[in-house]
């Protein structure tokens, strides 16, 4: 009865959010995103920061023709489409998998793509390397299809145009797979939709210059290319994620773009306009500070690249006004990270991203976005750099400025985001007190990571390939995590949390996660005072049992244990090795030094404190070392001190 009680409880403190939602109120309000980060943007005469897009082939023939530069340029790319098409490369008999399969089986990290087929891997493995295949094959297609409108070369038309005939005629032979989402193509949605994008770009670019003897050839193969896989692409995209989420982003973007190319108004309608169409995405994904709200940062770059096609496609055809409050609001996601940035131009890794330690600014996507999203910056780096962008749309000398004015973070709340920043006498720490959807949420609900100066004292590692166990059993775990541990475990489930107190001159900020487990809640507060970094960590349980109750500390830094430790003859957590243990009664202080930098840190308990130090998987292929603190009963109290010496 309690139970039930509880989750009526739940579901009447919803229908507000259910209802506002239904009359279209946006989860996230956003009123004004032109302004928003305005200080690195290049705004137009009529006062927007998004920018129409030019395509100019003839200035682009001209350019090649009369600049050395862009003349060697355009013999390279020719040498590197030349050398893909010469053979075939895709074969019906492919069936495409995941690329999150295709890693090492020691530790998660990505494989190196190469051109030779991996026969002897195992099945998801080669699953994984047909993507690659497949993605690059869809790649050069846009690439040939360049190359011909640029030089004319017939042969750049018909390879281009040989592949689309060999995706037409083979969509409806490959199964449907379904372990992902729905995908014929790929292994799952996402990745038909960046196809479906290049099919399209692909056409496009072929339909220009046809001469008018072959128009009644051309328009049969275009046919064929529309009804056998565009529009069955289409369809099937639009099977799955009808939710707010970055992969429907990817497949409203990739429906849309086809809906300009068929002139197709109900396929717009559905695609910008439905109940989870690219208007919704913006509206309830994008929170008010500008994060994607599945908090892993790469996704807020992820959804930029979803978008920027779609609206370079719209301004080319004259119909970017139509998108432009949310062109507005996505080009704010390039820019939000650097409220959060560390001062060596690191970032946070809040959920599960892979890959290496994200940076901002991220100059390689302001430059590839600069033709619909200027910025100063985008602008800078774009001029310097050689490709189709600045070739058919050459970008102007960005207006005097600073460019980029958030080179240092200051203490900041992000409530909608549920991130929250400290910075004070060297410190500056990152608090992720709560979690907005369950997609990509990790068991890090109250993490923290710290950079002392230029010193990063503890960082969230990210994450591996999806598909390697190690994904599932250590990185996403709470072990993985600064975080508070019951019973050797973490948090379960994804929640908001509770902001209780936050004072930016102070330095202070409180947040209670109330189900951090059932039967238990925690209440976590950071602050900096007199040059120290201070954790304090409240679990309480309700259970009436006693529980083993701690917390880990990940270390980037080597830690002194005491020679009274011994080592423990299991690992403690999955993927920890070479531990060793020790006790202590109410305070322990360990040396560890961080970058040539020293540090003692402090945990004080309450009691008998069981104290655990191991070598522990940082981002492959690093490790780092670990410290778990433990005390039995039935709530703890701990008290962490960071202490720069």
């Amino acid at each position: 009865m309690a139970r039930r009680h509880w989750i009526v409880l739940c579901l009447l403190a919803l229908l507000p959010v259910w209802f506002a939602m239904g009359q279209g109120a946006a989860r996230f309000p956003k009123p004004n995103p032109a302004v928003a980060f305005g200080e690195m943007k290049v705004y137009n005469a009529k006062g927007s920061p998004v920018r129409t897009p030019v395509e100019d082939w003839q200035g682009a023939r001209d350019r090649v023709q009369n600049d050395s530069a862009w003349a060697a340029w355009l013999r390279a790319k020719q040498a590197e489409v030349d050398a893909w098409a010469a053979e075939p490369r895709d074969k019906a008999e492919y069936v495409a998998g995941w690329w999150h399969d295709f890693v090492r089986a020691g530790d998660g990290g990505f494989l190196e793509w190469t051109l030779e087929p991996p026969i002897e891997a195992p099945p998801k493995v080669f699953g994984g390397w047909v993507f690659g295949l497949r993605s690059r094959n869809g790649t050069y297609m846009v690439e040939a299809a360049r190359l011909w409108r640029l030089t004319g070369e017939q042969r750049y038309f018909e390879w281009a145009a040989r592949q689309l005939d060999f995706y037409a005629a083979n969509y409806e032979g490959w199964p449907v797979q379904t372990s992902k989402s729905k995908a014929r193509l790929m292994h799952q949605s996402l990745d038909d939709a960046n196809m479906l994008v290049r099919f399209v770009e692909t056409a496009r670019l072929l339909e220009g210059d046809i001469p008018a003897r072959q128009q009644a050839g051309w328009q049969s193969r275009r046919a064929r290319w529309v009804d056998a896989l565009f529009r069955p692409m289409t369809l099937l995209l639009d099977e799955t994620f009808q939710r707010v989420h970055n992969i429907a982003c990817w497949q409203r973007s990739a429906m849309a773009m086809a809906a300009i190319y068929t002139q197709d108004a109900e396929l717009w309608s559905r695609a910008v306009d439905g109940e989870f169409g690219v208007r919704r995405q913006v509206r309830d994904g994008i929170t008010s500070e500008y994060f994607w709200l599945e908090q892993s940062l790469g996704y807020n770059s992820y959804v930029v690249s979803a978008f920027v096609p779609l609206f370079t496609l719209a301004g080319l055809h004259g119909r970017l006004d139509e998108l432009r409050g949310e062109a507005e609001a996505v080009q704010n996601l390039m820019l939000a990270p650097g409220q959060i940035r560390f001062d060596n131009g690191r970032l946070p890794t809040p959920a599960d991203t892979t890959g290496a330690p994200r940076r901002f600014p991220d100059l390689a996507l302001l430059a590839s976005a600069s033709r619909v999203f200027p910025t100063r910056l985008g602008l800078e780096r774009a001029r310097q750099t050689r490709g189709w962008d600045t070739l058919l749309d050459p970008m102007a000398q960005p207006p005097a400025g600073e460019g980029d004015t958030a080179t240092t973070a200051s203490s900041r709340n992000l409530p909608s985001s549920r991130f929250a920043v400290l910075r004070k006498d060297g410190w500056q720490v990152f608090f992720h007190y709560g979690q907005l959807d369950r997609s990509h949420a990790q068991a890090e609900a109250l993490n923290y990571e710290a950079h002392f100066g230029n010193v990063d004292v503890t960082h969230d590692a990210g994450t591996v390939g999806y598909g390697s166990p190690l994904h599932t059993d250590y990185y996403r775990q709470a072990w993985a995590h600064n975080a508070p541990m019951v019973d050797g475990q973490g948090q379960q489930g994804w929640h908001e949390g509770e902001l209780l107190h936050f004072d930016a001159p102070q330095a202070v900020v409180r947040a209670r996660q109330p189900r951090y487990q059932a039967h238990t809640q925690v209440t976590r507060t950071l602050s900096i005072a007199e040059g120290r970094l201070l954790e304090q960590t409240r679990i309480t349980t309700t259970d009436g049992n006693s529980h083993r109750l701690g917390l880990v500390l990940n270390l980037q830094g080597k830690a002194t244990i005491p020679a009274t430790a011994t080592p423990l003859q299991s690992d403690l957590f999955p993927s920890w090795s070479h531990a060793s243990q020790w006790t202590e009664r109410d305070v322990a202080e360990v040396l560890a030094v961080f970058s040539g930098r020293r540090f003692r840190i402090r945990v004080e308990g309450n009691g008998a404190m069981r104290m655990v130090h191991a070598t522990t998987p940082d981002a492959p292929p690093n490790s780092r070392e670990a410290l778990y603190v433990e005390v039995e009963g039935r709530e703890a109290e701990f008290r962490v001190t960071w202490i720069p010496e």
